[in-house]
């Protein structure tokens, strides 16, 4: 999904936003998908609003939830984002959306949101006003909307290792990396994180180490998922990570730049998912998506929690 054909890949947004297709349980047990009305434009549409300065999309998406509708909502799948012209001005805004779902609060008319309605799928594609707002639950519908997170991060810069007198394995983080591991702190809890995961070098394990003290939870090492570990024993190292994916909680599993970009194509080709282009750059972050075992969806956001604009 890329705005339709307003979108250009030579021609870049210059106002961001983000939202989410946020949906609940039905009491059928159908899903149910929130649509507000704002009455400064008298139209229907999913939750979105502008980034802030220096805001992730990722946590753009949360807050614009929470100021639209009053729900509090964890992130899921990425669904793609939309591109358009604003009209009377020559600006193109870039709008992110991931799948969301309910996990508190409730609705009060606010400045922006007047009304909020739950619609099942069947009827909410009639009560949006815009065509790229349809589309993007079309997107949505495509997978089931109760997917499995795993959130699988390459470590932060650490500095250059010709540069480091000690054992590689012992190498820190830098200054740079040590920012990068408290901006993800946000962005991973987000997704819900609950879990955390690491190899076991010193700059995986501290790159994940302020989520942890966030969650009050322990870091579960995992030698096999280190650069050393992946090469002596590729097969068991990828079923480990397989083994890592639970729909009980939100893992976070930190890694090495030489083990991450082949685990990826194996899962990718094993399950039949194409992976979107990225450098996997230190600090970034690879959202995989399940259902029950199977890798439906792996979306990348670079070292600023942004997602990567294909070119």
């Amino acid at each position: 999904m890329e705005g339709g054909s307003f979108w250009d890949p030579r021609v870049k947004a210059n106002i961001h936003a983000a939202g989410a297709v946020v949906w609940r349980r039905a009491a059928d047990g159908g899903i149910e998908i929130a649509v507000v009305h704002r009455p400064k434009y008298q139209d229907w549409s999913l939750p979105k609003g502008k980034l802030d300065p220096g805001e992730t999309p990722v946590l753009a998406a949360v807050r614009e939830v929470a100021e639209e509708t009053g729900l509090d909502c964890v992130l899921g799948r990425y669904l793609g984002h939309v591109t358009y012209p604003i009209p009377g001005h020559r600006k193109l805004k870039r709008v992110d959306y991931w799948a969301a779902e309910v996990a508190g609060g409730a609705f009060a008319a606010n400045s922006e949101v007047d009304e909020l309605g739950w619609y099942p799928l069947d009827r909410v594609q009639d009560q949006l006003s815009y065509p790229m707002d349809r589309q993007v639950v079309r997107t949505f519908t495509r997978l089931p909307p109760d997917t499995s997170t795993l959130l699988l991060v390459r470590h932060g810069k650490a500095g250059r290792r010709d540069r480091f007198a000690g054992q590689d394995f012992e190498r820190p983080l830098e200054k740079a990396g040590l920012a990068q591991a408290e901006a993800l702190v946000p962005n991973l809890l987000a997704f819900g994180a609950s879990e955390v995961h690491s190899a076991d070098p010193v700059r995986c394990v501290q790159t994940v180490s302020p989520l942890a003290d966030k969650l009050g939870a322990e870091i579960v090492l995992e030698p096999l998922l280190s650069e050393t570990g992946y090469a002596a024993a590729q097969d068991e190292a990828r079923q480990r990570m397989a083994s890592l994916v639970t729909s009980s909680a939100v893992r976070v599993v930190c890694s090495q730049g030489k083990v991450i970009p082949d685990l990826l194509r194996w899962w990718a080709d094993k399950d039949g998912v194409t992976l979107p282009p990225a450098r996997n750059r230190k600090g970034s972050v690879w959202a995989l998506s399940f259902v029950g075992d199977r890798l439906v969806a792996a979306d990348h956001m670079d070292r600023a929690l942004g997602v990567v604009i294909e070119a």
